[in-house]
């Protein structure tokens, strides 16, 4: 088993506007978290802020910079994320596959390296 981090990135400009619509998208989110969790794969999941609420840190030359927004200028913008817990990459996959998101923006799968946790036991 591995754990793996599926990254929802969509354009924001494509979210539903009406509040039914909204409500519609947040009901297929609602199922899908269920499912996985249903699985026994779901380890985390969250939604983020739009990109207006991001700040940004940066340390250059010993000197903390801090900006508004992303880093990047980009169209789709990270959104949320669910991290997993899966036999191998191919179920990873089919897990993004399956993030309502992924029909309108995408999902990056990215594998987690393990690491301790300093004073955990091993």
């Amino acid at each position: 088993m591995a754990k793996y981090l599926l990254l929802i990135y969509q354009d924001e400009t494509t979210l539903p506007a009406s509040p039914e619509a909204f409500d519609a998208m947040a009901d297929e989110y609602n199922a899908y978290t269920r499912t996985i969790a249903t699985q026994g794969i779901l380890r985390a999941g969250e939604a983020l802020e739009p990109i207006a609420a991001a700040t940004t840190v940066r340390v250059r030359d010993g000197k903390t910079l801090v900006t508004d927004g992303p880093f990047a200028e980009t169209k789709e913008a990270l959104g949320g994320f669910y991290m997993v817990e899966c036999d191998d990459l191919d179920a990873a996959l089919a897990a993004a596959a399956a993030i309502p998101g992924a029909r309108l923006g995408s999902v990056e799968v990215r594998p987690i390296i393990p690491m301790p946790l300093p004073g955990a036991a091993s």
